[in-house]
C-alpha cells in the first residue's frame, strides 16, 4: 500500500508551467492585437505620407501639441503652471490627472526617450493593452471572432488617431476595459484596483465607478430578496472591497486639488475655468442651433445614430456593468459645456457601443468580406485622422 503521507502531500506548483499558460493567453489574443496594430499602422502611414506634403512633422503632431504639452509640462516640472488667455481666462494645469505624466516622467528617466517620446510610447503600449482588454470583453460576451472585430473597430473609430497621440484615451480605455472584464469574471478586487488607476487618468472614471457600484447594489438587492440573508455581507466581502476601492483614485486627486488650492470644491472650480462644467446639454443644444441648417441636420443625424447604438446595446442585453459604463460615458460626454470638438474623442472609451456592429461584421459568412469592410473603415479613419491633425486638430 502506498504511504498515505506521500499520497496526500500537496504538489508544489511548477514555475515552468506559467510560461506555456502565458503563451496560450497571448496566442488567443494575437489576432485581435494584430488587427488593431494593422489599423493603427494604416493611420500612422497615411499621416507620415501626408504631413511632409503639408510642411509639418508627423511625430510632433502626435506628441507635441494641445493636451500633450500640458501633460509633458507636468511630467517635467510638476503641477503649478497656469496659462492666462488673451480674453482673461485662466487655465490651471490641475485640470489634468496625474497618471500619464507620472508614466512619462518615469519612462523618460530610465530610457533614452524624451518626455514627448515617452508620452507617445506610453500611448502606443496602452493602446495595445486597451485593444487586448476590448477583445477580452468582446470575446467573453460574444465569442472570439467578435472580440477580434471589436478590437479592430475600436482602432478604426472616427477619432482613432487620438489613440496614437500622447493623450490619455488609450491608457484610460485599457484600465476601463480590463476592469469591466474583471467584473464579468467576478474578480472584484482586481476591478476596483484598475478603477483606481482609471480614476488617476481621467475624470470619466466616474462612469466606471458608477458601473461597479450599480452592479454591486443590484446583486446585493437581488440576493437579499431571493437568497439567504444571513451572512450577506460576509459572502460578498470581495465585491464590497472592490467597490470601496473603485473611487479612491478619482477621489484622491480631487482631495489633492482641494488641499493644494485650499477649498473643498477646488477641483470643480478648476474644471469650470476650462469651461468643463456640467450644464445638462445646454451648450450642445446651443452649438447645434448656431450651425447652418445642413450641418445642424447632419449633427442631429449623428446623434440619432449614437442613440440607436445605445438602443442596440440595450436590446443586445449587454451585462449591467458594461451597459451602465457605456451609457454613463455617453451621457457625461454630451451634458458638459466643454468644446464640442472634444466630444467624439471623449466617447471613444465607450467601446461597447461598437459591439452591435462588431457582431454584425463577425457574422459575415466569409472572413475575406469582413477583412475588406475593416480595411475600408481603417482607411477612412486614417484619412480623416490625418486631415484633422493637419488642420485644427483635437483640443
Amino acid at each position: 500500500m502506498p504511504d498515505l503521507q506521500t499520497r496526500t502531500r500537496p504538489v508544489a506548483p511548477d514555475p515552468g508551467a506559467a510560461w506555456p499558460r502565458a503563451r496560450a493567453v497571448l496566442a488567443h489574443a494575437a489576432p485581435a492585437l494584430a488587427a488593431y496594430a494593422a489599423v493603427r499602422a494604416v493611420g500612422l502611414l497615411v499621416l507620415a505620407l501626408w504631413a511632409p506634403a503639408a510642411g509639418k512633422d508627423a511625430l510632433h503632431l502626435l506628441g507635441g501639441r494641445w493636451d500633450s504639452v500640458w501633460y509633458q509640462r507636468i511630467a517635467e516640472h510638476g503641477y503649478g503652471y497656469t496659462a492666462t488667455l488673451p480674453d482673461g481666462g485662466v487655465h490651471p494645469d490641475l485640470a489634468f490627472f496625474p497618471l500619464l505624466p507620472a508614466l512619462e516622467r518615469g519612462l523618460a528617466a530610465v530610457t533614452p526617450f524624451t518626455v514627448e517620446g515617452a508620452g507617445i510610447a506610453v500611448a502606443w503600449v496602452a493602446g495595445l493593452l486597451a485593444a487586448w482588454g476590448v477583445f477580452a470583453a468582446g470575446a467573453r460576451l460574444r465569442g472570439r471572432r467578435t472580440g477580434v472585430v471589436l478590437a479592430a473597430l475600436w482602432g478604426a473609430y472616427p477619432t482613432g488617431f487620438v489613440q496614437s497621440m500622447a493623450y490619455t484615451e488609450t491608457l484610460f480605455t485599457a484600465c476601463a476595459a480590463w476592469s469591466l472584464y474583471a467584473v464579468l469574471k467576478g474578480r472584484w478586487i482586481t476591478a476596483g484596483a484598475l478603477c483606481v488607476l482609471a480614476g488617476l487618468t481621467r475624470p470619466t472614471a466616474a462612469a466606471l465607478i458608477a458601473a461597479l457600484a450599480v452592479t454591486a447594489v443590484t446583486a446585493l438587492v437581488r440576493e437579499h430578496r431571493t437568497g439567504d440573508r444571513h451572512g450577506l455581507l460576509r459572502r460578498n466581502a470581495r465585491m464590497l472591497l472592490g467597490v470601496c476601492l473603485a473611487p479612491l483614485g478619482w477621489l484622491g486627486y480631487v482631495v489633492f486639488v482641494a488641499v493644494r488650492q485650499g477649498g473643498p470644491f477646488a477641483y470643480f472650480d478648476v474644471q469650470a475655468r476650462w469651461g468643463n462644467s456640467i450644464d445638462g446639454g445646454r451648450a450642445l443644444a446651443g452649438f447645434i442651433a448656431g450651425l447652418p441648417l445642413p450641418a445642424a441636420l447632419g449633427l442631429c443625424a449623428a446623434l440619432g445614430l449614437l442613440g440607436w447604438l445605445v438602443v442596440l446595446c440595450v436590446r443586445q442585453r449587454q451585462p449591467l456593468p458594461v451597459l451602465v459604463y457605456t451609457v454613463a460615458v455617453v451621457v457625461v460626454s454630451l451634458i458638459g459645456s466643454g468644446y464640442f470638438g472634444s466630444r467624439p474623442r471623449l466617447m471613444m472609451p465607450a467601446f461597447p457601443l461598437l459591439l452591435p456592429p462588431a457582431v454584425a461584421l463577425a457574422g459575415i459568412r466569409t472572413t475575406a468580406r469582413t477583412a475588406v469592410a475593416l480595411t475600408f473603415l481603417a482607411l477612412a479613419s486614417a484619412v480623416y485622422g490625418a486631415w484633422t491633425l493637419l488642420g485644427s486638430g483635437p483640443p
